[in-house]
């Protein structure tokens, strides 16, 4: 059936219950697809969101695809779908219904004059877009027992946990009274690794706008929190987006603690599969998450440019920002917290 494409834009809550209809019903969306991440989004960053939304000639909606624009004088004017996340692109109906909403997306990118625009998808068809295949998502099917799963992994791995169980460690698994404790941790890895820290205030609205599927897990030391991940769920699988350990405290491995509560936490409430988030392959993250069990799964990123030339690298990664990179690991935590969120804004 033909479509017809309205570019809209979601300024009221007048369109979020057909948006999230659609969504909540079709078995190809993620949890960003959901109108709550435009809130988040804007309420957290103040970028300017498009949404395209494909209706059929009944009117009933075949299809979504969010967009953000990021824009600024030090990383460019760009689109994508949907940054900060590992997720998004186009949710359709069919191959037609993708292709149309792609279509309509470059439509508005070359019409806005962005420099380039990117969709996280996982499909590796190019639908005449580039592709990029340089991350991948590391997933493990859960057990319905917790006890099992634990049986299931390499007895290194499990003596790994009782290390730090041994050690006194502790864990909670909360919400917004884990923020504080979360947000330390994630503050001064994030500085550790030479990256520009995510304001407080992401977090605190992902929890305000996700209510029943967002959680924080923390393990603590001595009432210290030394390592803590951000968890997010939808349908039957949870995601670890955000994880953080002090690295000072590696030897005691609370990061294991956290891996295996967050894993635990996921089996205990009925989810299948556990996502570790995205990885360079064969990096250490990538390691890390295999020795779990975590399987990899492609995530093809796909790219418009206006003209040909090389794909985009906002990555830590881009020897362009190796010595800001550099210079960042050197700053006072609290300074980063402060100057961080104003420059990642800008960082998709």
């Amino acid at each position: 059936m033909a479509t017809s494409l309205n570019v809209i834009t979601l300024t009221t809550n007048a369109d979020d219950p057909r948006w999230d209809a659609y969504v909540a019903a079709s078995p190809h969306a993620h949890g960003y697809h959901l109108s709550a991440w435009k809130r988040i989004v804007e309420a957290s960053f103040g970028h300017r969101t498009c949404y395209l939304m494909s209706e059929d000639q009944s009117g009933r909606v075949n299809g979504v695809l969010p967009l953000v624009r990021l824009r600024s004088r030090m990383f460019g004017d760009f689109l994508v779908s949907v940054p900060y996340v590992n997720y998004g692109g186009p949710c359709a109906d069919d191959e037609a219904t993708v292709r149309e909403l792609l279509t309509e997306a470059v439509r508005f990118a070359a019409a806005e004059g962005v420099h380039h625009l990117e969709v996280r998808m996982e499909t590796p068809d190019d639908f005449g877009l580039r592709v990029r295949s340089a991350k991948v998502s590391m997933r493990l099917p859960l057990l319905p027992s917790p006890e099992d799963l634990l049986k299931a992994f390499p007895s290194k791995l499990r003596s790994q946990i009782k290390r730090s169980q041994q050690e006194g460690m502790t864990v909670r698994i909360g919400r917004e009274e884990e923020l504080d404790a979360f947000y330390r941790v994630f503050a001064i890895n994030m500085r550790d690794l030479g990256t520009p820290v995510y304001g407080k205030s992401f977090f605190r609205s992902i929890l305000n706008e996700l209510p029943d599927s967002t959680w924080i897990c923390t393990v603590y030391f001595g009432g210290e929190p030394v390592a803590a991940g951000f968890l997010v769920g939808f349908r039957n699988t949870i995601e670890i987006p955000w994880a953080s350990s002090q690295r000072r405290y590696n030897k005691l491995s609370p990061n294991m603690l956290l891996y295996w509560s967050a894993l635990k936490f996921a089996c205990e409430r009925g989810f299948a599969v556990f996502d570790f988030g995205r990885s360079s392959p064969d990096s250490g993250p990538y390691r890390f998450k295999a020795q779990w069990g975590a399987t990899p799964v492609a995530l093809n990123w796909h790219y418009w440019l206006p003209k040909d030339g090389p794909l985009p690298e906002l990555t830590p990664q881009n020897p362009r920002y190796q010595l800001a990179v550099r210079m960042w690991q050197h700053l006072p935590v609290a300074l980063t917290r402060v100057i961080g969120p104003s420059i990642v804004r800008n960082l998709p």
